[in-house]
């Protein structure tokens, strides 16, 4: 049963959840280039993997957008960029 008001993130939380994204990010940014390497960069599969890194992307912004919330007074720009 979930409780009725979310419990945000702790700072720890968001410390492991940023390194997690950023390897992650490192790791789909290697597989992309391979892909792109092998295929050719009109390839379906290396415009998708793009397309992944993208969203990435913006999940990482979003977090560090909730991050500055849940937050509030304590440095968080380095957890997922």
């Amino acid at each position: 049963m979930q409780p009725d008001t979310p419990q945000p993130l702790t700072r720890e939380e968001h410390l492991e959840l940023g390194r997690e994204l950023k390897r992650m990010r490192t790791r789909l940014n290697e597989l992309a280039a391979l892909v792109v390497d092998v295929y050719g960069p009109q390839n379906h599969a290396a415009f998708t993997f793009q397309k992944i890194v993208e969203a990435l992307d913006t999940l990482s912004a979003d977090l560090e957008a909730q991050a500055a919330q849940d937050l509030q007074g304590q440095r968080f720009e380095t957890f997922y960029t």
